[in-house]
């Protein structure tokens, strides 16, 4: 099992009461994703950030890193891929949480497309469940492996551009339907005319919709959503 590492950002304010992972995409690296937390941190002051890197460079060359390899969006090798990864991402999220003395629940998942393959299989499938996970541009890797929730799972956000024509849109919608399915509660958010990519409005509604995670007030929602299932 490799061990992984990243770029971390503390808490603006005082110690860390949560812990935001950012898991990246196909690719990338931690670098990228951590970008995200000054723009989060402005509403979640007392969290830390952290973007490990993925644990094998990335198969198609350059300096980015892969979470699994990823030839084509086949349901049996995207299925191979996430569980293989998972062990290496589990441990470094123990070890995180032990470093910053934090429970469990109080861990949230923000992925980015691969990253968010990566956010949905570990964060549901974790002994204790996370406080929230936010999935951008992704899917739900292996839909037919995941276990019927009995009692309330993490909420769950997915933001997708409807010009995105690496993950199409509309797996976004296949991914709701399987969480759904699963017992989970679920909320979107579709960005308009956004390629593969993160816009401005997705990423304030990842934060409050993070906010009212941590607070244990997340549902009812304090912004407008597409819609929520579950």
């Amino acid at each position: 099992m490799i061990t992984l590492n990243g770029p971390r950002l503390g808490p603006a304010k005082g110690q860390a009461t949560h812990l935001v992972v950012l898991c990246h995409g196909y690719g990338a690296d931690g670098n990228d994703l951590i970008g995200l937390a000054p723009h989060l941190q402005r509403v979640l002051p007392t969290a830390a950030f952290v973007a490990p890197h993925a644990p094998e460079r990335c198969a198609m060359g350059g300096v980015g890193y892969q979470w699994f390899p990823l030839s084509r969006f086949d349901a049996h090798e995207l299925a191979r891929g996430v569980e293989a990864a998972a062990p290496s991402l589990d441990a470094f999220l123990d070890a995180e949480l032990k470093r910053l003395n934090l429970a469990n629940d109080r861990i949230a998942f923000v992925g980015f497309s691969q990253g968010t393959m990566m956010a949905l299989h570990v964060g549901l499938r974790r002994k204790q469940p996370p406080a929230a996970i936010v999935g951008f541009s992704g899917l739900l890797a292996a839909p037919d492996k995941l276990a019927k929730f009995e009692s309330a799972g993490p909420p769950i956000l997915l933001a997708h551009g409807d010009a995105d024509q690496t993950i199409p849109f509309p797996a976004m919608f296949q991914t709701v339907l399987a969480l759904g399915a699963a017992g989970l509660t679920v909320r979107w958010h579709v960005s308009a005319g956004v390629a593969h990519g993160i816009d401005a409005d997705a990423l304030a509604i990842a934060g409050r919709f993070l906010a009212d995670a941590f607070a244990g007030g997340w549902a009812p929602p304090s912004f407008p959503l597409s819609c929520k299932l579950g």
